[in-house]
């Protein structure tokens, strides 16, 4: 009787620690929305937000801009799933988001910008250079790339943060548009 009890405690303790740190880390399609490897909060830095996206943001030391006013997608792994890696070089593709102001950035696996010699971290609505076919186009990767290329130097895991600004009005992200690919294309 009393190996059951234990046994029931000790599923049940856990279950619940597990599923609480999956809700902190991942959320559901109750508190974020998901676009392939993109996720956003939806409710992040708002006065209604849930308690998992609060902890979320509290666990990474972040003050989320609310999500009335912009909305911040972030990949941790490209569009076949993998991890991204620095070792590795992406190209990042797709449709310009329809907003006000947009941008894109890496980061190290500890949420700090990447150190490199070039002194690039971000690109934005206003610094993209746009393909003939006005599509967005950027590539990670260690050594300097032609075109719009964000350096990733020796820093491990890495991930990619777009934030959308809409007007104040509308929410960003509401027309259908859809993060861009993010493709590996080869890696050391």
């Amino acid at each position: 009787m009393i190996a059951n009890v234990i046994m029931f405690l000790l599923i049940a303790i856990g279950g619940g620690l597990g599923s609480s740190w999956y809700m902190i880390e991942r959320g559901s399609p109750l508190t974020t929305l998901a676009a392939g490897p993109w996720t956003a909060w939806t409710t992040a830095g708002r006065a209604d937000a849930d308690p998992y996206t609060r902890a979320h943001f509290i666990r990474r030391g972040m003050l989320p801009v609310s999500s009335a006013l912009a909305l911040t997608f972030e990949a941790l792994s490209d569009s076949e799933g993998q991890r991204l890696h620095s070792s590795c070089e992406y190209a990042i593709e797709g449709e310009e988001p329809r907003v006000r102001f947009w941008s894109i950035s890496v980061f190290n696996e500890h949420g700090t910008l990447i150190p490199n010699a070039a002194e690039r971290y971000a690109y934005n609505s206003a610094t993209l250079l746009r393909s003939p076919g006005g599509r967005l186009g950027v590539s990670l990767a260690r050594t300097a790339r032609p075109g719009n290329w964000l350096p990733t130097t020796g820093a491990g895991r890495i991930s990619l943060v777009m934030t959308l600004e809409g007007d104040g009005t509308t929410a960003p992200a509401q027309d259908g548009w859809q993060p861009p690919t993010i493709r590996r294309v080869s890696c050391r």
